[in-house]
């Protein structure tokens, strides 16, 4: 993709994203969406390539259209901009990478942190699914509290050797690269002894033990690291800035966990809740009826309170913690869309046939088994973590308390010593 895209109306954006797909969606896909051939859409997905697309979506632009062209994977659209695009490519129902952590949190904190070398080595093949990524931040005793993280990072020459443990880690059984926060300097205040590094997960040192949840996937898992090296060229900031860069991968993380096609969804099924109200249009009762208009509301003012968000990274702020309203909207809203749509499904619900696709699988299919009744099962059943992934609701309006309203901090006498004196249970 040409570094003018950017200089191109929202109208002509569309009209080459449209020309684009012509030359590069198999036969008929266009076709059979705009004639709502949904069976037709599924028989061309499972035909088509994935790997192959996701390598084009991205070479072309089109995975990640705001971020800069110059690293060989962007268009270097504004926010507006990559809108005209994405409403092109979500009514075309297109596969976007899976690579969620890589995208939504990894790209953005590369780019604010990250030496040109990083960036023009690393955002490419992440753009195209190429390179998965994970992001090690919780561990068993800090997961509300980072910050309190116990992995030890210590410095051998050019090297870092770390020790620890972190869980809760999404994707890292696949993932060719982790965003690691280890702690540096065990005399310092928890949030000033933190650095932040880039580290291979293929490496000896780091095992990945997969943690299956009640929906029957293991996307989340527990991360061992014993003697595992990292090179001080992939580190990300100065070292004791570890906090500094967190936050940032922090921000964008509840901006992606809230979304247009976000990892908590405004989904049913893997499907806009536009499907909802398709699929139970004959529904007669009021009471259900009134149901379903609330969802739609709700789900309406999260969509406006993200373009709000973005009209502000639009004039150049990054994600700051305005996130954590449409993070803490989607959480609570979805496990309350899921709990309607089961509902509705009546016996199905709960004795329903067939292997659904696993969460990795679904990432990104737009519309993939949307009504097949094992995923709808399986939404509901994913929903549950919603307001515990990606921090706590608790959490969140903590954050909203403090950092938008202004209101004091929670007291916290661990911020101001050092934190090898902080007490901790063995």
């Amino acid at each position: 993709m040409s570094t003018d895209a950017s200089a191109l109306s929202n109208d002509q954006l569309r009209d080459q994203t449209l020309a684009w797909l012509k030359i590069n969606l198999p036969d008929g896909w266009m076709d059979a969406v705009d004639s709502r051939d949904d069976a037709e859409v599924a028989r061309l997905r499972s035909a088509q390539d994935y790997s192959e697309w996701c390598i084009r979506l991205g070479e072309d632009g089109y995975a990640t259209p705001t971020w800069p062209a110059e690293y060989g994977a962007g268009m270097s659209l504004n926010p507006t901009q990559a809108k005209a695009v994405n409403d092109v490519l979500n009514h075309y129902k297109v596969a976007r990478p899976y690579n969620i952590i890589g995208i939504g949190m990894g790209g953005p904190t590369l780019m604010a942190w990250g030496s040109e070398e990083m960036k023009h080595r690393l955002l490419k093949p992440m753009a195209c699914n190429q390179e998965i990524w994970c992001q090690l931040f919780s561990e068993p005793g800090a997961g509300s509290d980072v910050a309190g993280l116990a992995t030890r990072a210590v410095r051998d020459g050019d090297e870092w050797v770390v020790n620890g443990q972190k869980v809760w880690t999404t994707l890292a059984h696949v993932a060719r690269w982790g965003m690691l926060v280890a702690r540096t300097d065990p005399d310092a205040p928890k949030h000033a002894g933190l650095t932040y590094f880039v580290v291979d997960m293929e490496q000896e040192g780091v095992d990945v033990r997969p943690l299956v949840q009640i929906t029957g996937d293991a996307e989340f898992n527990e991360v061992f690291f014993n003697d595992a090296r990292v090179q001080d060229s992939w580190r990300l900031g100065r070292e004791g800035d570890g906090w500094k860069a967190a936050i940032t991968t922090l921000m964008n993380e509840r901006v992606s966990l809230s979304g247009a096609g976000s990892v908590g969804g405004d989904a049913v099924g893997g499907s806009p809740i536009a499907k909802l109200i398709e699929r139970h249009k004959g529904v007669t009762n009021p009471l259900v009826r009134q149901s379903i208009a609330q969802l739609y509301i709700e789900s309406t003012l999260i969509r406006i309170s993200n373009q709000r968000a973005a009209g502000k990274r639009k004039s150049g702020s990054e994600a700051g913690p305005e996130g954590s309203i449409t993070k803490l909207q989607q959480a609570e809203f979805n496990k309350r869309l899921q709990n309607v749509a089961l509902d509705l499904e009546g016996p199905s619900a709960i004795a329903w046939e067939g292997k659904n696709l696993s969460r990795v699988e679904r990432i990104g299919r737009v519309g993939a088994a949307a009504d097949d009744d094992s995923a709808i099962a399986s939404g509901f059943l994913r929903a549950q973590a919603n307001t515990i992934e990606g921090g706590t609701s608790d959490i969140m309006r903590n954050i909203l308390g403090e950092r938008v309203l202004g209101l004091p901090k929670e007291p916290d006498p661990s911020r101001s010593i050092p934190w090898k004196d902080v007490p901790r249970s063995v």
